[in-house]
């Protein structure tokens, strides 16, 4: 039997809404981005789930949620994990991503947002990211998928990046160009015998662009 993994990411922070970095602050979702993604959980009405997993931060849980609301199905089995965190972004957290911009340049700023090793004082490189996320997901997570089971996962841009590098076979050098926008589902199908997914599709609903 194949094993489904949909990937979420959350929706529309409060800081998202602010253009701040957010990293592992602890904020919750906007009214918008919890209704969107409650119609983005309408998409995952014919799917059975086994369990979700979610990181530690509540726009995650509040995430899956507003998912099952839509889906309409009742709740799951669910495991938190910190390693499936947002990276941290050190000495930037709080700041406005677009100030900070102005400041450094689009070549730094890229840098930071979107390269694979560039360095954030006090933070996490996306590098780092990767090496706590697939570690974690190969241990937990992979094995049930072996088994059959369908899993719904709940995370963040960037712990979402950095498994999709892995599920993908991205090269570093193409790193930059990954994203996991809003309103997007990764469905990845696994067979008993593979460590990588046979298949991937790509769910959406049409959203208002946010700052994030």
């Amino acid at each position: 039997m194949m094993g489904i993994l949909v990937i979420s990411r959350h929706g529309e922070s409060e800081w998202n809404l602010l253009g701040k970095w957010t990293g592992w602050t602890d904020v919750g979702l906007t009214e918008k981005g919890r209704a969107d993604t409650v119609r983005l959980g309408a998409l995952l009405k014919d799917i059975r789930f086994d369990e979700a997993y979610t990181s530690a931060l509540k726009r995650t849980h509040q995430t899956l949620d507003a998912l099952l609301e839509g889906r309409g199905k009742g709740s799951l089995p669910t495991t938190q994990a910190a390693e499936l965190n947002e990276r941290d972004y050190g000495d930037l957290t709080g700041k406005n991503k677009w100030e900070v911009k102005a400041e450094i340049g689009e070549e730094a700023f890229n840098g930071i947002r979107r390269g694979w090793d560039y360095p954030v004082p006090g933070g996490e490189t996306l590098k780092d990211v990767y090496a706590r996320v697939v570690p974690y997901f190969e241990q937990e997570i992979l094995p049930k998928l072996q088994a059959g089971e369908n899993i719904l996962l709940v995370a963040h841009g960037n712990s979402i990046r950095a498994l999709m590098k892995h599920l993908d076979h991205v090269p570093e050098a193409d790193m930059t160009h990954v994203e996991m926008p809003f309103g997007q589902l990764l469905v990845y199908t696994f067979e008993p015998t593979s460590d990588l997914p046979t298949n991937k599709d790509v769910l959406s609903v049409e959203i208002e662009a946010v700052n994030a």
